[in-house]
């Protein structure tokens, strides 16, 4: 009764770990005493041979001494007996304990991952921008320490992007730079600016914590952000969503672009010589005067996409598609459009 009493209270009834632990230890002490017991009793005289009480005859036929020793050696095997159940007991306590502190250390450990993260986030929002910067690296480092937070982070960085790209006003400002309101006849005219090092942080690392096996949903999302030129030299953006993104006349040479979603983006007069546009997305792109010299857009898919005056010169355009998903945009069309030499790799 005590131990079904028990037993339920530390399942059903809502109290404290302790009190659980407290419960359950009783249930499991009351067991083993009442084994103990019916051992020491009536198992061990059934196993000296008393199943049934003695006759008269047997009574006489026993001395006190031989009925004494029966009981005590029969008493000796279950008390060794009695002695492993405790034993194994301790060990599923002990395991049971194990597993508690492991649930209480996964516990803090999630609580301390959230503090960071609540710091982090915080310092995104401070007006000096070293302490932005901090937060950016503490939130990387946080993605290492917790992969379950992965997304979080990465969406994260990506939404302090896109809140913070070239053409978004700062704080307390109205006015725009230069590369967002000059014609773009003159953009070629002033020199490339490179982002803020917080924005640029945030820019490199949000696409490293993708799963690019995944849908786009799992990319870092940097649509229709705002870096007219700007100085990406040898960003990493592989797997980035930039759909619809303004990198016009920005200097993107060996930058890391596989796996981009580059569709509609604006890459007019860009100059990507010798960047890595494998497997990219760049259907419907403006590539207008972009310099692709040295590019490898191998897979890459170009449906659509307007490469008129591009500098394709030592480009690797070797795309199975080609041609293919486009009636339009053939070898042909891309040789007439584009700047092509003997370099240029088709097949």
């Amino acid at each position: 009764m005590v131990i079904a009493a028990c037993a339920w209270a530390a399942v059903a009834v809502p109290v404290p770990d302790w009190a659980r632990w407290a419960l359950g230890g009783t249930a499991v002490a009351v067991a083993v005493g009442g084994m103990l017991a019916a051992l020491m009793g009536p198992a061990a005289r059934r196993l000296a041979g008393e199943g049934a009480p003695l006759s008269v005859e047997e009574r006489k036929a026993l001395t006190v001494a031989e009925r004494i020793e029966m009981v005590s050696n029969a008493r000796h095997i279950l008390l060794q007996a009695a002695t492993g159940l405790v034993v194994v007991g301790g060990l599923v306590f002990t395991g049971a304990g194990l597993v508690y502190t492991s649930r209480t250390l996964a516990v803090s450990e999630q609580g301390q991952i959230t503090d960071r993260y609540t710091k982090a986030a915080e310092q995104l929002g401070s007006d000096k921008r070293d302490v932005r910067l901090a937060g950016i690296y503490a939130l990387q480092r946080l993605a290492t320490d917790s992969p379950r937070d992965r997304d979080t982070i990465r969406n994260v960085l990506a939404a302090f992007v896109r809140g913070r790209d070239a053409c978004t006003p700062a704080a307390g400002k109205t006015t725009l730079p230069t590369q967002c309101t000059i014609a773009h006849e003159k953009l070629r005219t002033i020199p490339s600016i490179r982002p803020e090092a917080d924005v640029f942080a945030a820019l490199t690392i949000a696409p490293a914590l993708a799963n690019h096996d995944a849908s786009i949903t799992s990319q870092a999302d940097f649509s229709h952000v705002r870096f007219p030129r700007a100085n990406l030299f040898r960003a990493n953006l592989s797997g980035a969503d930039l759909r619809g993104a303004d990198l016009s006349g920005a200097d993107m040479a060996e930058a890391g672009l596989r796996d981009a979603a580059l569709v509609g983006a604006k890459l007019r007069d860009a100059r990507l010589i010798g960047a890595d546009l494998s497997d990219a997305y760049l259907n419907g792109a403006d590539l207008r005067g972009a310099n692709l010299h040295g590019a490898v857009l191998n897979g890459t898919s170009l449906y659509g996409a307007d490469l008129r005056g591009a500098d394709l010169s030592g480009a690797d355009l070797r795309n199975p598609d080609l041609g293919v998903t486009d009636m339009h945009m053939t070898e042909r069309y891309v040789r007439e459009v584009a700047i092509v030499d003997r370099s240029t790799k088709f097949h």
